[in-house]
């Protein structure tokens, strides 16, 4: 199913393709949490930027492997290239301009990533 979305000003629009069911992941580590980002990994492939290009501005912290991108206009984080899977990338399921007919969350412990990490890997595979 195609899905799109954008950042709160719009600047920044996307596409990607992603099941009618969303199974998205809810991340208690710092960024995440205090971002309100619910988490929805793909593979590059399943992502399409329409528009804003200019507008993204990205923040990393830490590794530095993350690159957490966002509207320099409106401060949204609409994606972001995840550390656990630099290959994919990673949707903020709240940015998506139509919803969802369901989204089932998981709660994900970032807080210890290191022990965790490894359950992700698989999310930015090609199916």
């Amino acid at each position: 199913m195609k899905y799109q979305g954008s950042c709160h000003c719009q600047a920044i629009r996307f596409e990607i393709e992603a099941p009618e069911i969303i199974e998205a992941d809810l991340c208690n580590c710092s960024i995440c949490s205090k971002s309100g980002f619910l988490h929805l990994i793909l593979p590059l492939s399943k992502f399409k930027l329409l528009s804003g290009e200019e507008a993204i501005a990205t923040y990393t912290f830490n590794t530095g492997v993350a690159k957490h991108t966002f509207c320099r206009h409106c401060g949204v984080k609409p994606f972001y290239t995840p550390r656990s899977n630099p290959d994919g990338i990673d949707i903020n399921v709240n940015c998506l301009d139509t919803p969802p007919i369901a989204i089932n969350v998981t709660e994900f412990d970032g807080k210890n990533w290191e022990q965790h990490a490894d359950t992700l890997a698989h999310k930015s595979q090609e199916p």
